[in-house]
């Protein structure tokens, strides 16, 4: 099991309590959780949430059914189980009596945040969001090499892809195959495997069908897993047969886009600078209505987290960024290109994990 510092992540939360003026963090469901605790708690009706406080002993009040699956960590939270009879919420609320304002996770369930509401009608109460992005946007050495892992995961699959049988199959029957793969890999879960061929490619989240892959079919293959609790994504185009002039000079466009939003990655630089990198190019090609979507998206414990890549945020790149760089051009009723990896921002630029080829594969 991968040891994190889950002492400093608390020193941490205790700091950006103050830095944001409140007295407690409560957080349920999510990733928040485990990033802070270790514990992936299950979308159970039944509560579990830590209490943080800016001062004191933090707590993990879980349903006693729940309790093996927690690993204690003794010195840094106290593991307080509740039975079938008690008050989850009367427990949480005893132990944020004194809080004037709590922040909670953005994953709570409404009903127990209004029952919380309700218990401590003196605390107000705000979104953890600020707080989680402030801990969880930079990546430490241990968060990127897993991610370094999984996109090799998906790397692998990438490459097999490049020699499989397409044509004959359903959307979705590949889309099963990528699934196989990716678990066969070593990923714990299959998080999407998108399969869009043809005019299907022009949807960027196509939901893989029946339609049968054919001769001359451009084909859109997303996918990706967690690995360790770490999520891969990737995006690579494969063709049945010799590609169409038309589709060539697509497919070059976007690949000349991804390549000119990794050259502009760099530290200091805000996240829309790279997402203007890739529009230009594709603009400049004529192609500018037809990218509609951001750039990227930020990859750790989510699949989409902060940063996000996308005109509008003026936030800063610093090292320890981790995000996606995923291009696209989608023609209606024709077919869709994107070319999609995961980059680390580092001292010196952008750093690839994913390393497969970029170019379209053709396939049988």
């Amino acid at each position: 099991m991968t040891m994190f510092d889950y002492k400093s992540r608390l020193s941490r939360t205790r700091e950006e309590l103050e830095r944001l003026e409140a007295d407690v963090l409560l957080v349920s469901l999510g990733s928040d959780l485990p990033y802070l605790t270790g514990y992936d708690a299950m979308p159970l009706e039944r509560l579990t949430m830590a209490v943080i406080p800016r001062d004191g002993v933090a707590t993990i009040v879980v349903p006693e059914l729940e309790v093996p699956r927690v690993e204690p960590r003794p010195g840094l939270f106290v593991i307080e189980p509740w039975s079938e009879t008690d008050d989850p919420i009367a427990i949480v609320a005893s132990h944020a009596r004194s809080a004037g304002r709590a922040l909670i996770g953005d994953q709570t369930w409404a009903v127990f945040l209004l029952q919380l509401q309700q218990a401590l009608p003196d605390t107000s109460f705000g979104s953890a969001r600020p707080l989680s992005e402030a801990l969880r946007i930079i990546k430490d050495p241990e968060e990127i090499d897993l991610l370094r892992q999984a996109g090799e995961v998906a790397d692998g699959v990438a490459r097999r892809l490049a020699s499989h049988q397409f044509a004959g199959k359903s959307e979705a029957l590949v889309s099963q195959e990528v699934g196989v793969m990716l678990e066969a890999g070593g990923n714990e879960s299959v998080e999407f495997a998108i399969v869009g061929s043809g005019p299907n490619g022009a949807s960027p989240h196509h939901e893989a069908g029946d339609r049968v892959i054919t001769a001359g079919d451009p084909i859109v293959v997303d996918f990706g897993g967690r690995y360790r609790g770490y999520n891969s994504d990737t995006t690579r185009m494969f063709h049945v047969g010799e590609p169409t002039a038309r589709y060539r000079e697509v497919h070059g466009v976007v690949q000349a886009a991804q390549q000119a939003a990794f050259d502009a990655v760099r530290p200091g630089v805000t996240a829309e600078f790279v997402d203007a990198a890739a529009r230009n190019v594709i603009e400049d090609a004529g192609y500018g209505d037809l990218f509609i979507h951001r750039t990227g998206h930020g990859i750790g414990l989510d699949a989409h987290e902060d940063p996000y890549i996308v005109a509008g945020n003026t936030q800063h790149l610093e090292p320890g960024m981790a995000f996606s760089i995923e291009p696209g051009i989608y023609l209606p009723g024709e077919f869709g290109v994107r070319i999609e990896d995961i980059v680390v921002c580092t001292n010196d630029g952008a750093q690839r994990l994913n390393n497969s080829p970029r170019d379209v594969a053709i396939v049988e």
